[in-house]
């Protein structure tokens, strides 16, 4: 059978220095906080960011998102275009050089505008 220690009943005066103890430790390290001099270094997470600056940013992911889809929606039917129609890469390319050489197409403005 283990040995089990009694404990002695901690009078009341105990019970109070123990807590002053406990308040004064707890006081200092509150003032060592507020100290701007003090080099007490207490690891902090992230910077706390607010909602507005997170629905921002989701706004964003947002958008970023569909511009890329937008993008490959683009980039899928220019192909389709260009097999429908049997034109190269270069073929096109060298019409886009001849169209904007004899100025009929300007490069800065789209189309149909």
């Amino acid at each position: 059978m283990k040995y089990q220690k009694v404990q002695k009943p901690i009078d009341e005066r105990e019970k109070l220095r123990k807590f002053r103890e406990l308040d004064d430790a707890f006081a200092q390290a509150l003032r060592q906080l507020d100290d701007p001099e003090s080099d007490f270094d207490i690891p902090t997470g992230p910077p706390v960011r607010s909602l507005a600056a997170l629905e921002q940013e989701d706004e964003e992911a947002q958008q970023k998102e569909q511009q890329h889809e937008r993008e490959r929606i683009f980039k899928q039917r220019f192909e389709a275009l260009l097999s429908e129609y049997g034109v190269d890469h270069n073929d096109l390319a060298e019409l886009i050089e001849v169209l904007l050489g004899y100025g009929v197409w300007q490069q800065d403005i789209v189309p149909g505008s």
